[in-house]
């Protein structure tokens, strides 16, 4: 596969999917169910919509009726209803759910069906579907990367394992996966910025928890150490730059600067591994996975090292916070 790295800026789910995802009841679809995307990952109730004020209506967003919604309906005479519910659905939101699994009226159905939009009803409470629906729309239609390299998950760590072609990722992950460690994704990792604070990488579907190992072929890791060796997603917690040994080159021994790799916007930790005859990446691994979540926790043994020493005085400021290898 292209060792780069491919990025794109918009993306679409389709509604059938979403309808698929939270077991919807369609009281209303479409004939061209099946060609409707939604490209918004907000969502909305609609309060001032429904009193006539459609200035800064988006209506790209899913519309979600709950309680308080019908209820209002229900307040005027049904000629009033019907004037206002027309008023909403002329807008021709992407789609309309009905929370709880709530009774309307038969004029919702014809309302919809006269203006083709979607109209659907969930058992959930109103803002139980809400938070539910926008998490699942926020990892769909998240920013992405694809990149080169492999992503396993070790002691409950994201490990994203980088390096050029034939540097021993993919072995490297066998042998973490035979350690009891969880394979997400090999070659390719489709990275996704699910927050503020959060990327996620997974395998794109049609080469899920395969690994190409030099000599051997293509083997299916889910087949060969069961579906406990595999995972579909895993947050990324820390980068590992795998490269040869290079005897010119100084690499750090002590662990005190702070290194990030950049992805999405985002600063991950990073450390840079040299990779030789004899050494045993996967232990290595194991235990960079291990200090990583210390460091998360609040402890640097490094640092420790050198109070313990009398030394810390000696490395301040300038050994933090150093960006490096950014996407």
């Amino acid at each position: 596969m292209n060792g780069g790295m491919v990025l794109k800026t918009e993306y679409s789910i389709s509604l059938r999917k979403i309808i698929n995802e939270f077991s919807l009841e369609e009281l209303y679809v479409p004939e061209n169910i099946e060609e409707l995307l939604i490209t918004s990952t907000e969502i909305n109730r609609p309060g001032l919509q429904l009193a006539g004020y459609f200035e800064y209506f988006d209506v790209r967003r899913i519309q979600i009726f709950g309680i308080s919604e019908i209820s209002f309906l229900k307040s005027f005479p049904q000629d009033k209803a019907i004037e206002i519910t027309k008023a909403y659905f002329a807008h021709k939101p992407a789609a309309v759910v009905i929370a709880r699994e709530l009774e309307i009226e038969d004029y919702y159905y014809a309302i919809a069906k006269e203006y083709g939009v979607p109209l659907l009803r969930t058992t959930d409470t109103t803002s139980g579907f809400a938070s539910a629906l926008i998490a699942f729309l926020n990892l769909q239609l998240a920013p992405r990367i694809t990149r080169h390299g492999v992503l396993v998950e070790v002691y409950g760590e994201g490990i994203l394992l980088l390096g050029e072609s034939g540097v021993g990722k993919s072995e490297t992950a066998i042998e973490l996966v035979k350690r009891g460690h969880r394979l997400i994704a090999d070659d390719a990792v489709e990275i996704r910025r699910v927050s503020s604070k959060s990327i996620v990488g997974s395998a794109p579907d049609n080469i899920r928890h395969f690994i190409e190992l030099r000599g051997i072929g293509i083997i299916n890791a889910s087949r060969i150490f069961g579906v406990g060796a595999v995972k579909l997603t895993e947050k990324i917690d820390l980068v590992i730059n795998m490269e040869h040994w290079d005897s010119s080159k100084n690499y750090d021994r002590m662990g005190l600067e702070d290194q990030y790799s950049e992805i999405l916007g985002l600063k991950i930790p990073s450390i840079t591994i040299p990779v030789k005859p004899g050494r045993n990446l996967a232990v290595i691994i194991e235990v960079a996975s291990m200090n990583s979540r210390q460091k998360k926790m609040g402890y640097n043994a490094a640092q420790d090292l050198l109070k313990k020493l009398g030394m810390s005085e000696d490395f301040d400021a300038d050994t933090t916070n150093k960006a490096v290898d950014p996407f």
